[in-house]
């Protein structure tokens, strides 16, 4: 994939659902088409369908037993992803299975959940 579509893809990522039905009908008026016909037309040609079943939000959840060795660097790695305090990062380290982030988009799900398995961890993620 190109660059410029790489930028493209993280931006329009960026949007709010009411920005994207927005960019959708100006595109649909610019282009004097409708978005469910493009849909169509790659679904037939064997692109949409994968890219359709393919979730954009992920929960994040820790989950249970954590070794008693690796728990200090799961407490620290836990701290770094949601911003608790110590005491709360420690009573939901030891309260696994627990869920760290409700919604996540994939790269950050991807680098909580590389960052917790790097300290020791076990980590879920489950599409939304």
């Amino acid at each position: 994939m190109s660059t410029q579509i790489e930028e493209l893809v993280e931006k329009l990522s960026q949007l709010s659902i009411m920005d994207m039905a927005k960019l959708k009908t100006a595109l649909e008026d610019k282009w004097g088409v409708k978005a469910a016909v493009a849909v169509a037309a790659a679904a037939t040609a064997g692109e949409a369908a994968p890219a359709a079943s393919e979730s954009t939000e992920f929960m994040v959840t820790l989950e249970a037993p954590i070794p008693d060795d690796k728990k200090i660097g799961v407490i620290k790695a836990v701290r770094e992803v949601t911003g608790l305090g110590l005491k709360e990062a420690k009573e939901m380290v030891e309260g696994a299975p627990k869920v760290l982030k409700p919604s996540a988009p994939k790269a950050e799900a991807d680098e909580i959940s590389k960052k917790l398995t790097a300290a020791g961890a076990k980590v879920t993620l489950k599409g939304l």
